[in-house]
């Protein structure tokens, strides 16, 4: 008796691995703005101003900005009376401003 040949055969499989990725989260700060009058200012801390909602105070922190309308930055410190209109995140007792504009 005569056994007949096999041959084995192999497969070969190929596996491919995909992974997802989420995009980065982004995040925006919203602003707010408000006109009032220069009460007391005390450079780089906080500051406070008469508005129609009454006083408010701001805190100053290092990203402030304090410009003219043109847009020219203010080096000199505000006075008590000036014209301004604070752009600002955050509300009640944690508002910082981000940016300053002196009006007059």
């Amino acid at each position: 008796m005569v056994a007949p040949l096999a041959f084995a055969q192999t497969k070969k499989t190929k596996v491919q691995q995909t992974t997802a990725t989420q995009p980065a989260a982004t995040t925006a700060t919203a602003t707010s703005s408000i006109a009032g009058t220069v009460r007391k200012y005390e450079p780089g801390k906080t500051m406070l101003i008469d508005s129609t909602q009454g006083a408010l105070s701001f805190a100053l922190g290092a990203d402030a900005r304090i410009v003219d309308n043109a847009g020219n930055a203010v080096t000199s410190p505000l006075k008590p009376g000036e014209r301004v209109r604070v752009y600002y995140a955050g509300t009640n007792q944690n508002r910082t401003v981000a940016r300053l504009v002196v009006e007059d």
